[in-house]
Formats: C-alpha cells, structure tokens, sequence
C-alpha cells in the first residue's frame, strides 16, 4: 500500500514538474530564445544537442541573471524571465560560435541598459529636432509594425532592456483626454518643407511653427482608438522581449495643443510668454491654470492608457520660467506630472510607475523641494559626456553631480549622447568596456544611449541597393552590440568580439578586422578630446561643421580649446608654452598629429588585405567606412599640425611656419577628397537636424579655402 503511495506522489511530482516545463515554454521570453536556438541549431554540422530545459530560480539568481548546466540535456535557469531569456539566447549565441555549450553563469554588470530613441510621431507632435532628414524620413516608420518588432528583437539579443521614447509633447498623437477630446489628433502627417530652410520654421528645437503646420501631407492613414492600439502592441511586444518603456518630455511644449508658433518666432533659450492660446485655451505659460489641468490629465490618461509604460521622465527648462505666478519651475513639474502620477497610483496599488528628473537648467536641491516624498522609484539623469559620447572613457563632468546626489542617497542615469558619429560603422570594444567600466556603480541606476539631433530608425542614405533602408541597428549592429553587451557583462573578451565578427562575415580574416575596424574607430575620440565642443549644434567631426558659424576653418583649430581636466595643448598653447620654455607635460599638437597618422596608416594597411571580389556589400562598405575614418584622420593631422604652424608664425612671425602650414593645407585638401571620394561613392549628402548639411563636395570648398586664410594670416 505505501509503496503505491509513494508511487502515486511521485507521478504526481513528475507531472507537476512537467506542468511547470511546459508553462515556462509558453513565455513570449522563452519561446524567443528557444526560436534563436532552433536558428542557431540549422547551421551547426552535429545534431548531439540534449533538449533545453527552462527553470525559474529566484534563491541563487537576481533578476536578469541566469546559469546554463550542460549534461545529456541543457538546463538553463533564469532569475526571472528575462533571465530565462538571456540563458536561452546565450544558449543559441553559444552554438552559433562555437558549435557547443558550455557550463555558463552570468547576471548584469549594469542592470539598465537603455538606448535614447527621439522619435516623430508627427509634424504636428514631432520630436526634439526634426529639421534633419533622418527624421524626416522616418515618420512613417515609427507606426510601422514591422519596424518595431525587429528593432526590439535586436535590443533583446544585444541584451538591452530599456528604451525611452523622447518626445517633446506625444499626448495628441497617444491618447485621448475625457476633458480635451479635441486634442486628440487623427492620421499621421509629415511637413513637406524641403530641409534646407526648415531649421528656421520649427520655431527652434521642440517646438511646432504655422509654416509647418499649413504645409503637411498624409503619410498614414490612422483613427486615434488606432494609434492607441498600435502603440499598446508595441509596448506588451517590448516587455515580452524584457523591455521597459520609458517616455521622457520637454516643458513646456503643447504641440499639437497650442497654437503653432510664428516661423522664427524665436531663438535658442529665449522664452515665449506672450504665445496666444490654442485648443481650450493651452499654450505654453507656467501661470496658465489650463495649461496645470491640461498636463495633469494627459500624464494620468497615458498611464491608464498604457499599462505596460515603466516610467516617465522629465525636463524642466528651456521652454519655463524659473517662477511665474504662484509656481516655480519645479513645483509645476510637481503639480501636473508628480500629482498625474499619484494619482494613478492610487488606483492601481500593484502598479509601479518609476520617474526620471533630468538634471538640466535646475539642481538637486529645488528637484528634491518636491519630489523627496514622491511613493515610487525616483531617480535623476545626467549628460555624462555632454554630446560627445565618442571623446574619451574617463570623464569627470558627472563628479559635482553625484556629489549633489549624495545628500538625497539617489542614483542617477547616464545619458550617453552620440552627436559625433551619424555615417560611418563604428566599433571599438576596449573604449567602450572602458567607458561602462569607469561608471560609479554605486551612484549609477543605469545609462541610455542615443542623439538629439538623429532618429536612429531606418538608414536613408545608402546608395547600395542591397543596404538601403536598413534599420539603423542592423546597419550598426558591432556598435549597438558593444555597449548592450558591455553593459551586462562587461568582462567580454576580445575573442568573443572577434568570433562575433567571425560568425557575421564568415568569409574574412576576422581577427585583421577586428584589429583594423578598432584602430580606426579611435581616430574620432581622438579628434574630438583635441578639438573639444560641448554640444551637438557645436560640432560634427564628420563633416567639421557646427550650426554657428558653420565651417571650423584653420583658423579656429588654433584656439580652440581642448577637452577640460585633460592631458593635451592646444596649438596656441602650445606655441606660447615653447616660446616661454615652459616644461610642457601634457601631449603636444604635434604628437596628436603623429597618434593619428599612425592610427590612419595601420587601418589603410589592413583593409588592403581584407579587399576581395567576393565580398558582401555590407562587408566591402565597412572596409570602405573604415578607410573613411582614416582618410578623416590625416585630414585632422594636416590641420592641426598647420594650426600648430600659424600658431607659432603668430608668436614669432618667423615665414617658415607659414609655409610649411601652407604644404600642410595643400595635403589637407588630398586627404578631404580621399574621404570625400569614398563617402560620396557609399552616401548621399544629409541634412543633419544640429549642425545642417552634411555635403562633402560644398565642404570640400571651404576646406579650399584654408589656403587663403594661412597666405593672409597675422
């Protein structure tokens, strides 16, 4: 009798087990990696792989983590079920490289992981900056289904698990208000102003010009109740793939509600109290009480609206007085997105809904005036590297800022703004396992990375068939790879990148381009800490522009400073520490020059070897994006070493500096049109939304033209 008890209970254990296998396998999380494994299983020569098991395990393993036992079968436990998921992908990563799995343990060096996404939902709610064409041409996609679902593929697989959506004013486009009905804004429309001019009709970054709104044409067809649907997909798709959704606004920016501004109405930074008021009376006044309604009702709607959102975050500045009337900046924040939020956290207890305050035009003390007794999670953001993400690992603009953070036990988010690198593939994984390594971990809740002045949606300018209208992230993929992988595990080896680009062009010598495509992604980086900008509209190493003055001519090389707190001279000091016999100890004008005609010539060298008929095209224009960056490289090292020469000239007027900066300039021009040759045969010119147009032919000109300015310079 006990014997068949026992027998009973154990079936009953089995069956319970089995139960549970098969309720995993269910999982949107699970049923991906498991779709992955059966990809990776396709190519591999021997079918002697076990079955993959799935099991939850909350006592050994924190969320996100997950531990792959290899025996006749492979088990693979997750702390939650994004865990799972990462075990499963590393399952199919494992087979697709090296033909095996392995016993593998791993958990999240940093446990968020985000990517910046601006994203233009409409001419009349678009996002920070649509004046440049990669907006422009993206507006359709960003309703497109297909779009979003390979898109949050990849961020799952490059083991990303955030992504905020950037929109000044989305509430028009998302949902529908019980007291602003007419708010709500059917279809989908895009200006059809040309880009060039159309940097003035926006009425500045963020905001919504008449010009703009009088000349729209229909690019899809879509009621409200729709475009809620489609985005309510989109979110249930991203958090099955182990993605929270963030949404991050400007204040105060109606689009969509407020009257359209006048063209020019404006200038950066310049507030606009006078506006006239739009639908029921909203505008873009602190002291307007409809403006306090208007806000607090959209945050409460969209919550409710959607109840896969993680979280919201914030702006206050720019477009906001310090006080106006009976609010202050920040007691406005508090009183329409802060009290929106309480709200619905009343009614759904079980919810969780987490804010980000970024740290821009205010401070931790009038942030915290407010928010200390907010009941969910709060942290603040910071531009940790400004907009120069590609400059340098080891950057302390942050320090005064955590310093600030302490006071309040916060952690902040690293916003990691790339307004450096738009055209070419990049991809350099010790600077990037650097960078994350040099975060404060303590003080970091985590990082996202992305651009202002570029929606990174679908490529436009490839003039390759066969690589035109590419997601961005797919034309990316070594770069988007680096810092989602590097954020989760940041002691990945060079032998994984290498067998990653090994797996990716099976047909190269992988290990030559892992070298080559790393050298010459370091000549930007380079370029940038010598010749430092703070902000997007400032510069485009790219295309040696800014949005102000528009070409960086030799002359502004001399000067221009390098970056703060590091370790180089820039050529007038240089010039007037030698003049005084100073000791210099910082790196002089003249090794940068060397460092980058190094890196140029090891990278030219080694995509000769890699150069073969049979070639992919994704393949023979990366060798070419390669070539490019170096060409660009000697291109900085002819300048500033002329920069350097008309540096000392001014000092000592001796004519031998002039002349040689001249030869200099005269090679500058060669190299230019080297880059220029290779872009044009692979790109078509852009308009770029923070420093114009990207045109390599015009800028050759100007570069024509430092000939000139060193023949006349004093």
């Amino acid at each position: 009798m006990k014997s068949k008890f026992f027998f009973f209970v154990l079936c009953i254990l089995i069956l319970s087990s089995c139960k549970k296998e098969n309720e995993l396998n269910q999982l949107p999380q699970v049923q991906f990696a498991l779709e992955e494994i059966e990809n990776a299983k396709v190519n591999l020569e021997t079918s002697e792989i076990g079955d993959v098991w799935f099991e939850i395990d909350t006592v050994n393993l924190e969320e996100q983590a997950y531990n792959i036992e290899v025996s006749k079968n492979i088990i693979v436990k997750g702390g939650d079920e994004t865990g799972l998921m990462y075990g499963g992908l590393e399952v199919a990563e494992q087979l697709q490289l090296y033909g095996e799995v392995k016993n593998t343990k791993d958990q999240p060096y940093i446990k968020q992981r985000g990517i910046k996404f601006n994203i233009p939902l409409d001419s009349r709610t678009p996002s920070y900056d649509d004046t440049g064409d990669a907006a422009l041409k993206n507006y359709a996609e960003m309703w497109n289904w297909d779009f979003w679902e390979a898109y949050l593929d990849d961020l799952a697989i490059h083991r990303y698990n955030v992504l905020t959506l950037w929109n000044p004013h989305p509430f028009p486009s998302m949902v529908k208000l019980p007291n602003y009905p007419d708010v709500a804004l059917d279809d989908v429309y895009v200006t059809t102003l040309k880009p060039i001019g159309l940097e003035n009709e926006w009425a500045e970054p963020q905001m919504v010009s008449s010009n703009v709104v009088e000349n729209m044409e229909l690019v899809k067809k879509m009621t409200i109740d729709e475009k809620i649907e489609f985005w309510q997909k989109v979110m249930r798709y991203a958090k099955n793939r182990g993605i929270d959704i963030y949404f991050f606004n400007w204040n105060l920016c109606a689009n969509g509600a407020a009257k359209p501004l006048p063209p020019m109405y404006r200038t950066y930074n310049q507030p606009m109290w006078d506006e006239a008021p739009g639908k029921y009376g909203i505008n873009n006044q602190m002291d307007n009480p409809v403006n306090l309604d208007y806000y607090h009702e959209s945050v409460k709607t969209f919550l409710e609206t959607y109840p896969d959102v993680k979280g919201i975050g914030v702006t206050a500045g720019e477009h906001m007085q310090d006080e106006a009337g009976d609010f202050t900046r920040e007691q406005w924040i508090w009183e329409s997105y802060g009290k929106g939020m309480i709200d619905v956290l009343e009614s759904q207890p079980e919810r969780e809904i987490n804010f980000i305050h970024r740290v821009w035009n205010t401070d931790m003390t009038k942030i915290m005036n407010y928010w200390q007794d907010y009941p969910g999670s709060f942290e603040a953001s910071f531009k940790y590297a400004k907009a120069r993400l590609y400059s340098t690992p080891y950057l302390s603009f942050a320090d005064k800022h955590i310093e600030a953070m302490k006071n309040y036990n916060l952690k902040s988010w690293w916003n990691l703004r790339n307004d450096d690198i738009f055209v070419h593939r990049w991809g350099d994984a010790d600077y990037v396992k650097a960078f994350i390594g040099h975060f404060q971990k303590e003080h970091t809740a985590g990082y996202y990375m992305g651009s202002d002045g570029y929606v990174w949606g679908k490529e436009f300018t490839s003039k390759h068939p066969e690589l035109s209208g590419e997601l961005e992230i797919k034309k990316h993929w070594f770069n988007f790879m680096l810092w989602g992988r590097l954020g989760y595990n940041n002691t990945l080896d060079t032998n994984f990148f290498i067998k990653k680009i090994e797996a990716h062009f099976p047909n190269t010598n992988a290990n030559l381009l892992y070298e080559s495509w790393q050298t010459a992604s370091k000549i930007i980086p380079l370029v940038n800490v010598f010749h430092w900008n703070n902000w997007d509209f400032q510069w485009s190493v790219e295309a040696c522009i800014d949005a102000r003055i528009g070409f960086h001519n030799v002359e502004r090389f001399i000067t221009n400073p390098t970056i703060p707190k590091g370790n180089y001279l820039s050529p007038i000091d240089f010039a007037t520490a030698k003049s005084k016999n100073e000791d210099i100890q910082k790196t002089s004008p003249y090794q940068v020059v060397e460092e980058l005609k190094k890196l140029a010539s090891a990278s030219l060298e080694a995509t000769e070897k890699l150069k073969s008929p049979s070639n992919s095209a994704e393949l023979s224009t990366l060798l070419e994006d390669i070539n490019s960056m170096s060409y660009l490289g000697l291109y900085y090292a002819s300048k500033i070493e002329a920069a350097t020469e008309l540096a000392f000239f001014k000092q000592n007027g001796k004519q031998i500096h002039k002349t040689q900066a001249i030869i200099l300039l005269e090679k500058a021009i060669e190299d230019w049109t080297h880059y220029k040759d290779i872009c044009e045969q692979n790109y078509h010119p852009q308009m770029l939304a923070r420093t114009k147009m990207l045109d390599w032919s015009l800028i050759l000109e100007d570069v024509k033209k430092d000939i000139e300015i060193a023949k006349n310079f004093k």
